[in-house]
C-alpha cells in the first residue's frame, strides 16, 4: 500500500511560486496514477491537475491551465506540483492522491482515487 505525504505549502503574495511536494512511501508507486485536489473552506474538493503512471500524461483544471505545471519523478516516488502566478482564489488545502490504472490512465474524478495524503495549506494574500 502507497502512503502519500504532501509538502510545500504555505503563505506566498499574489503573483507569487510555490513548489508542491507529494512523496510516497512503498515500491509500487509507479503502478499509480497521481492527481492534486484542492479543497476551499466552504467549497467541495476539486480537481488541480493528474499525471499518469508514466509521467506522459497530464490533465489540469482550466482554472489553472498555464501557471501551474504537474510532474513525476519516479525514481524519488515524487509528484511535484509547480504552481506560478498565484492568485487569493487559489487559497485552500491542496491534497494529491493515488489511483491505480494503465499506463496512461488519470482521472479528474474524486472518488476514482483511494489513496490521499493529508493536505498541505496555501494561502495567497492579495
Amino acid at each position: 500500500q502507497v502512503q502519500l505525504v504532501e509538502s510545500g505549502g504555505g503563505l506566498v503574495q499574489a503573483g507569487g511560486s510555490l513548489r508542491l511536494s507529494c512523496a510516497a512511501s512503498g515500491r509500487t508507486f509507479t503502478d499509480y496514477a497521481v492527481g492534486w485536489f484542492r479543497q476551499a473552506p466552504g467549497k467541495e474538493r476539486e480537481f488541480v491537475a493528474g499525471i499518469s503512471r508514466s509521467g506522459g500524461s497530464t490533465n489540469y483544471a482550466d482554472s489553472v491551465k498555464g501557471r501551474f505545471t504537474i510532474s513525476r519523478d519516479n525514481a524519488k516516488n515524487t509528484v511535484y506540483l509547480q504552481m506560478k502566478s498565484l492568485k487569493p482564489e487559489d487559497t485552500a488545502v491542496y491534497y494529491c492522491a493515488a489511483v491505480s490504472g494503465g499506463y496512461y490512465y488519470i482521472s479528474s474524478r474524486l472518488y476514482d482515487y483511494t489513496i490521499w495524503g493529508q493536505g498541505t495549506q496555501v494561502t495567497v494574500s492579495s
